[in-house]
């Protein structure tokens, strides 16, 4: 099986080449667009396998929704629901690279265990302590996130003066601190937090300011996949018709700076992205040429 370092390294040869997709698989009753759909072991291989064979580059684990307003998960349970999941994943797919979506450090060590690469955790490794030092330990990559409250408080009237300049300053603290805690530089990626504490405005903001995020210098994913503020743009439409505008996001987060993007739509994102590559990338450009 390979290692952590050997999966991770196609990721890291392909930065600044091409946008990568990231495909998510939420192993929850709950989530705002996919709950339920794939909580059983065989309705998640079978989805694992589709997004696969689509092109996802990373599948990402989730066992609690991060919904506006959504309840804190036990430890035991959000283990119960991913671990023996990347545990079938990694035995069936032993190339795919496996991230899982969580904020406690027990379940990303069991996860990474199991055979997960990566860790992407939403509160920027604030929400438990050890989570910087089980990552490092492991040699797992880790993608920071922004997140103003918690997943219960975050969209209880969110306010900035300026969001990309006070978001762009709390990712370069959790950046120092991961650095302090012994990540390396090139395993972390960093995320503005689309929708977590975050009105309309503030996101549409966030997504013209990625050019200034980068200038971090560390690779900057992005998840605005079916969110909320895309159905407020198209007139409060519900989840399941805001993939037109899922896709307008996605191809101008990529000539904004997006390495990584996150959704649930692989095929049409991958579909998406590699046409904004060719349009803003100038190895794109020169392939088509």
């Amino acid at each position: 099986m390979p290692t952590t370092t050997e999966r991770l390294r196609p990721l890291h040869e392909a930065i600044g080449q091409r946008t990568l997709v990231m495909g998510v698989l939420n192993a929850t009753p709950d989530s705002f667009y996919d709950g339920g759909r794939y909580a059983t072991l065989d309705a998640a291989l079978a989805r694992v396998e589709q997004m696969l064979a689509e092109g996802a580059d990373i599948l990402d684990i989730g066992g609690e929704s991060t919904r506006p307003g959504a309840e804190p998960v036990p430890e035991a349970e959000e283990i119960r629901r991913v671990v023996p999941l990347i545990e079938a994943l990694a035995a069936r797919y032993p190339e795919a690279v496996i991230s899982v979506d969580t904020t406690k450090s027990r379940v990303a060590h069991l996860a990474l265990q199991a055979g997960a690469s990566i860790v992407n955790d939403i509160s920027g490794a604030t929400f438990d302590p050890r989570m910087l030092e089980v990552v490092a330990q492991t040699g797992a990559l880790i993608v920071l996130m922004h997140i103003k409250g918690t997943p219960q408080t975050m969209q209880q009237n969110p306010t900035y003066d300026d969001v990309v300049a006070e978001v762009k300053e709390t990712l370069y603290v959790h950046v120092r601190r991961a650095l302090q805690a012994g990540i390396p530089f090139q395993h972390i990626w960093l995320d503005p937090g689309i929708g977590f504490g975050k009105t309309v405005q503030h996101n549409l903001e966030l997504l013209r300011g990625l050019p200034e995020l980068a200038t971090l210098g560390f690779p900057i994913l992005v998840g605005t996949s079916r969110k909320s503020f895309i159905g407020h743009l198209l007139g409060v439409l519900p989840p399941e018709e805001r993939l037109e505008g899922t896709l307008a996001t996605l191809a101008l987060a990529v000539a904004w700076g997006a390495d990584i993007v996150r959704v649930h739509d692989v095929k049409e994102a991958v579909r998406a992205v590699k046409v904004a590559d060719a349009l803003c990338r100038s190895s794109g450009i020169l392939q088509l040429g």
